[in-house]
């Protein structure tokens, strides 16, 4: 499934040995002599293989009682604290506080109060900690960031330039990220230039992250993986191919007017800017906001639709795209009389609607730019001369314009 963002609490890891019951078996274990490297939903050649199965060895992460890790779930700050105290043993750093929403007899208060001490997590305003909130990419790597006192030796704004996302890193994180990033701290899949930072961070990305922080403390053995980021390498990025299925929404916006004036009856030529990354389950960017969705507005059953024709990533890459809006019906009736610039505020019309205003208005000094496509109109208007009204297709592009996939689409992540 595609998703605009996901949010969702995970399953509460478990710091005992014994599992009562109703509960889930543990992400992190507290005996790693008995631990399992292998998982039935984890394939030898899943990107993320190897960080599990050597997390797995030293006892950091941990499965599922029915044989799998559940790579795909997301992890909560509760999980990641308990993940952080296995992983590294470190002198507390700052007197421990007692979390208002983090109880004694909580399962991870102990775990809590530790990353605390030991500077790799911290909380929020109001003396809270929000244990059971999926934690974000971009706050994983800040943990790991400052929890191993990293920080960046380059230029933060530099650096964080390798990602195609930059700029939706918070300001918060982007000088820890940039450290993490020097570190090569930071594993994107499928995709290394896209960070994701406000995905919710999944059980195979938070091992992942986590056992590059050991092999940049020197804790742990490098992996060769392509998805590692290396900043300044050479190494091109291989391509992966995405299939983005039918059905998939694809939010847009027009930021040229707030509305749009078409006749039922004419074509005219529109382009479209995705407002919203267009994301897989696992987090991946696949079609990146500022996107160009470029088609046409075309007559249909009783009113107005938008067809797209083509898709132009912020990368320059370029797809023929079959996607299209709901019909809109909605319409608005221009009256001889009517000031034509109150009818042309904040809007601009197809050749057809241009001509139809003008004739019914008698005012000709309708501007080009007010008209799609920059048409002239001086032809279309003796069609409706003689007319006391027209009624126009009206649209709202932010809410009318949101567009769905048709078929199936093949993009290249690179």
């Amino acid at each position: 499934m595609f998703t605009l963002n996901r949010l969702q609490s995970g399953t509460a890891a478990l710091m005992a040995l014994s599992v009562t019951v109703g509960t889930v078996a543990p992400f992190i274990t507290a005996s790693p002599s008995f631990a399992q490297t292998s998982f039935s939903d984890v394939s030898s050649n899943y990107w993320a293989a190897q960080f599990i199965q050597q997390l797995s060895r030293r006892g950091v992460i941990a499965g599922f009682p029915d044989g799998s890790f559940r790579p795909e779930e997301p992890v909560t700050r509760a999980q990641f604290a308990a993940m952080v105290n296995k992983a590294f043993q470190k002198a507390p750093q700052r007197q421990a506080i007692n979390f208002a929403d983090v109880p004694s007899n909580y399962w991870a208060s102990s775990a809590i109060g530790q990353a605390y001490t030991i500077g790799f997590l911290s909380g929020y305003p109001g003396n809270r900690f929000e244990p059971n909130q999926a934690i974000p990419r971009q706050q994983v790597l800040v943990s790991l960031a400052n929890g191993l006192e990293y920080a960046p030796s380059g230029n933060t704004e530099s650096t964080l330039q390798y990602f195609n996302d930059a700029s939706n890193i918070a300001s918060y994180a982007r000088s820890p990220i940039a450290a993490a990033t020097e570190k090569q701290i930071v594993v994107n899949y499928p995709n290394v230039k896209f960070l994701n930072p406000t995905a919710t961070a999944t059980r195979a990305q938070v091992a992942a992250f986590i056992y590059q922080a050991l092999v940049s403390s020197n804790q742990a053995s490098a992996i060769n993986s392509p998805y590692v980021v290396a900043v300044g390498s050479t190494t091109t990025p291989t391509p992966i191919a995405v299939t983005i299925p039918q059905g998939t929404a694809i939010p847009v916006k027009y930021d040229k007017a707030d509305k749009i004036l078409v006749t039922k009856d004419e074509t005219a030529p529109l382009t479209l800017t995705v407002s919203q990354n267009v994301i897989t389950q696992e987090g991946s960017v696949v079609i990146p906001a500022g996107s160009q969705v470029i088609g046409q507005l075309k007559p249909a059953t009783g009113g107005s639709q938008f067809v797209a024709e083509k898709l132009v990533l912020t990368t320059g890459q370029e797809y023929q795209l079959n996607a299209s809006s709901e019909v809109i019906t909605k319409t608005e009736r221009v009256n001889k009389g009517t000031s034509t610039g109150s009818i042309v505020k904040n809007t601009v019309l197809g050749a057809g609607a241009a001509a139809a205003v003008s004739a019914v208005t008698g005012d000709r000094a309708i501007a080009t730019e007010e008209v799609l496509g920059g048409a002239g109109i001086g032809a279309l208007i003796g069609l409706f001369f003689g007319r006391n009204s027209v009624d126009l297709v009206a649209i709202d592009p932010d809410t009318d314009l949101q567009m769905t996939i048709n078929q199936n689409l093949l993009v290249s992540l690179k």
